[in-house]
This record gives C-alpha cells, sequence and structure tokens, in this order.
C-alpha cells in the first residue's frame, strides 16, 4: 500500500484545516501592526497634515520671535556708524512696511536691472503724498526685487531728526541727515543712497499740481555723486499722490506748530484718525539707466555742469511719470 492510500484511510483527513489566525487587537488605542498580506493603514488625511505643518511653522516663529528678544535684552547685535540696524529693519520694520507696498497699494517694479548688484549708487525720486510713504516703498520695494536684496540709505530732512521717537526709529531703518557729508561716506562705503530733491515742496504740493516736479534746490545731491564717482539712478514714482489728495494747506496753523504745511484732504481732518488711513491706490515705480559721473569729479564745484546734470536728471523722472501714467489709466485699478 502506497503512503497516499494510506494518508486516504487515515479519518478526517480531508475535512482538516488549519485554523484561521486570530485578529490583530489595538494595544493601548494604538493602531497594530499589520500582518503579513494585510493593507498598510491609509496616510494622514491632507487637512491633519496640514494642521500639523501649520503647526511647525508657527512653533518655528515663536521660537525666532523668542530668539529676537533675547538677542535685543542682552544687546547682543549691531549698529553702524550711523545708526542703521540691518536686523530690526528685516524683522520689523520690512515686514509691517510689505503689507502696504503688496497688498493696499499693489506696488510694481520696473527697471530694477538699472540699479547695480554691488557699488554705491545715488537713487534719485520725485517726492509727493503729503506724507513721505514714497521714500519708504522705494526701500522696500528695493529691497523686495533687487537680486542681491541691497538696502536703501535714505536722506532725511532736519525736521524727521528733531523728533525724538522720529529719529531714532529713522536712524534704526538706516536713514540719515540729509547733507553732503553724510551722503559722501555712505557713497564712498559702496552704499545705495536715495534722495528726494523736491523735499518739503514735493510731499506737500495741492492735488492740482500731481505729478509736476518741482525745482531740485542747488543739486547738492549732483556735487556729492560728483565728488565720489557715484552713479545717479533716476527713479519714477507713480501713485503716491492720490493716497492724500491734499486740497487746501492751512499755512497759519502749520507755522504755529512749527510744520512745513497742514494739509487737508478729503479725509482729513473731517473723520480724525481715520483721516489717516491712506486711499489704496495703484504704485508704479521704474528705475530709469543710471548716469555715470567718474568722468566729471574734477567738475564737482563747477556750478554749470551740477546745475545741467541735475535738469537731466529731473527731466528724465518727469519724462518717465508721463509714461508711467499712460500704463495706469485708473488711479484706483487692479
Amino acid at each position: 500500500m502506497s503512503q497516499d492510500e494510506y494518508r486516504e484511510m487515515l479519518p478526517g483527513h480531508t475535512e482538516f484545516k488549519l485554523p484561521e489566525p486570530p485578529p490583530a487587537q489595538r494595544v493601548n488605542g494604538r493602531r497594530p501592526i499589520p500582518e503579513k498580506g494585510e493593507p498598510m493603514p491609509e496616510p494622514m488625511p491632507e487637512p491633519v497634515a496640514a494642521v500639523s505643518a501649520g503647526l511647525d511653522v508657527w512653533d518655528q516663529r515663536v521660537a525666532d520671535g523668542l530668539a529676537f528678544l533675547r538677542r535685543r535684552l542682552a544687546g547682543a547685535y549691531e549698529v553702524d556708524e550711523f545708526g542703521f540696524d540691518p536686523e530690526l529693519a528685516e524683522t520689523i520694520f520690512h515686514p509691517l512696511l510689505k503689507i502696504l507696498y503688496r497688498d493696499w497699494f499693489r506696488t510694481e517694479v520696473l527697471g530694477i536691472e538699472n540699479v547695480p548688484a554691488e557699488g554705491s549708487a545715488l537713487v534719485v525720486g520725485n517726492h509727493s503724498g503729503t506724507i513721505a510713504l514714497d521714500a519708504l516703498m522705494l526701500t522696500v520695494g528695493l529691497r523686495d526685487k533687487h537680486p542681491q536684496q541691497r538696502h536703501l540709505r535714505l536722506l532725511g530732512a532736519d525736521l524727521v531728526f528733531r523728533m525724538p521717537l522720529m529719529s531714532e526709529l529713522a536712524r534704526a531703518a538706516g536713514a540719515t541727515v540729509a547733507c553732503n557729508p553724510d551722503a559722501e561716506r555712505l557713497m564712498n562705503s559702496g552704499q545705495l543712497v536715495g534722495v528726494f530733491p523736491e523735499g518739503f515742496k514735493g510731499i506737500g504740493k495741492k492735488f492740482a499740481d500731481r505729478y509736476k516736479l518741482q525745482r531740485f534746490g542747488r543739486g547738492g545731491f549732483v556735487s556729492a555723486a560728483l565728488r565720489t564717482g557715484t552713479p545717479i539712478v533716476p527713479v519714477a514714482i507713480v501713485g503716491a499722490e492720490e493716497i492724500y489728495p491734499i486740497l487746501a494747506d492751512l499755512k497759519p496753523l502749520a507755522r504755529l506748530l512749527g510744520i512745513p504745511y497742514f494739509p487737508i484732504t478729503p479725509t482729513f481732518p473731517w473723520l480724525g484718525p481715520l483721516g489717516m488711513i491712506p486711499l489704496p491706490s495703484k504704485w508704479l515705480i521704474q528705475f530709469c539707466p543710471p548716469i555715470p559721473t567718474a568722468h566729471l569729479t574734477e567738475f564737482a564745484d563747477d556750478p554749470l555742469v551740477v546745475y545741467n546734470l541735475a535738469d537731466q536728471v529731473r527731466e528724465t523722472i518727469q519724462a518717465t511719470l508721463h509714461e508711467l501714467l499712460e500704463k495706469r489709466p485708473d488711479p484706483f485699478g487692479p
């Protein structure tokens, strides 16, 4: 008798089956390890994963904020000889101003390739807007769009640096007094320097004179550029004229308060503090091709050369303003 015949004679052989393995049990509420052949558990749902990632981002932000406060309290930060605090500008000033720059004014920057990647340059722009927001938006736009993320060192009026709190904030943001010695020191150190030759005549002009450049003064910015051989980059800014349209100027009240002008706008002073909210105009900023000055350093004290170069910068900005206004037919468009 063969072994196969013998096995078939054994009782219950054909009905015999191996017992099924017991189902996997959860241990302490956790998902059990899948048995061989059992499908793997589904991955975490996307909303849950997104929440987890969001928590990680906020954890990192809180950690960065605490580290920033620790450095500030310990004095472990650096400022230059003018009081510029790069860490404070990057952490506080620029993020806050970028909300206005990107979301409120919807700013577009053109011709950023005309700003040198390294070395000094004198950026000369038109000035307007009742409050000098155009200078701040120019600083943010240059930092945001330039491939090297360069800082712009603004030259401000004496009035700014006579105000206790404003003076410290302006210097920490990188500004200094608008005088030739400071400008030349900055340019000799390879910095980008920003100047607005119209001064208070520009930001305080009435809405009827919008986008009409005022006189550029005596051309002190040109002589500073000539002495250092620094190229001049004209820049045209469209949009600031509409944020606080000046309808009238109460000069007697301005003299009483010791300020250059006291503006009356459609919202100020009628709406009180709400009148300080700028209107959401569309901004365009265009950097023009640089004007070289290295070949004219010996003429830094020649009034004819200085005035002619200042006029060239002014005419370039005025012509560019007209071009930008044609590109932006609606002051409050998208």
